[in-house]
């Protein structure tokens, strides 16, 4: 069984910073980690293989720091790791972003047929839960969003059944690989990585892809491939504690007039 998780690393703050000019992230001079989704993606990635075997490569586009997330990667139990790093990679929206990472798969595919692609839900620096669907349809690949459990794999049928993970419940679905799906926290508990994946994550080095190796569209990557900007990103404020009134009369009138009246002050 052959398995890719997506994995990216992130800003660990909410006091980030747009650059003026170019309308993205200034990530310069701020802690990352890896995507807390991604990891719960890493762990139902390496408890597949624990009972079906295979092999497992994480997948991260980045500036060349990145390559710190796919050793984190590959002390949680992948087997390798691929770095896509390019200038031209810079600035890359959903849109861009899934493009790149779906050509990588592509070569990734043909050396060696890929079974399965596992994504966390969404990034907490984006939010918008796009990339992972966007690379299972430029794939055409089977998708199955927001998952909580895998319940059935069978590589020889060519099928996986799981838990969607909906607001009013669960949903039971299948689909035939080769398959993309994206999980949600409550699917796994992270582990601590294991002494002897932790020393071959050490001594561990990626393979460097670059735009010129993929031979991707120039117009399709970066800034110019990318249609949607950021224009502000903050920190929602503080929600600060409801007033409580304690009221005197019994009159249920009056008590309703004078929260009409505590309503109206406020949303003036």
């Amino acid at each position: 069984m052959n398995i890719i998780v997506c994995i990216k690393q992130v800003p660990d703050t909410t006091q980030v910073r747009i650059d003026p000019k170019t309308n993205t992230l200034i990530r310069q001079g701020i802690p990352t980690i890896v995507n807390p989704y991604d990891l719960h993606a890493l762990e139902a990635a390496v408890e597949l293989k624990e009972n079906h075997g295979g092999f497992i490569t994480a997948l991260t586009m980045g500036p060349p720091q990145a390559k710190e997330a796919l050793k984190e990667a590959i002390s949680a139990g992948c087997d390798g790791g691929v770095l896509l790093t390019d200038r031209a990679f810079a600035g890359s929206d959903t849109l861009a972003t899934s493009y790149i990472l779906s050509a990588a798969i592509r070569r990734l595919d043909a050396d060696n047929k890929v079974d399965l692609i596992i994504c966390g839900q969404q990034s907490i620096d984006g939010d918008t839960a796009q990339v992972g669907p966007g690379i299972a349809q430029r794939l055409n690949y089977s998708q199955l969003t927001y998952v909580s459990k895998i319940r059935e794999m069978d590589i020889e049928l060519g099928n996986v059944i799981v838990e969607r993970r909906l607001e009013n419940g669960t949903q039971v679905v299948s689909g035939r690989l080769p398959a993309l799906i994206t999980v949600v926290k409550e699917i796994n508990e992270y582990r601590y990585a294991s002494l002897a994946n932790l020393i071959k994550a050490a001594k561990f080095e990626p393979i460097i892809w670059n735009q010129e190796y993929l031979k991707l569209d120039k117009s399709r990557i970066g800034l110019k491939g990318s249609p949607t900007t950021v224009r502000r990103i903050f920190a929602p404020p503080r929600k600060s504690s409801g007033e409580i009134v304690n009221y005197k009369s019994e009159n249920s009138r009056e008590i309703m007039k004078s929260i009409i009246d505590i309503i109206s002050k406020v949303r003036q």
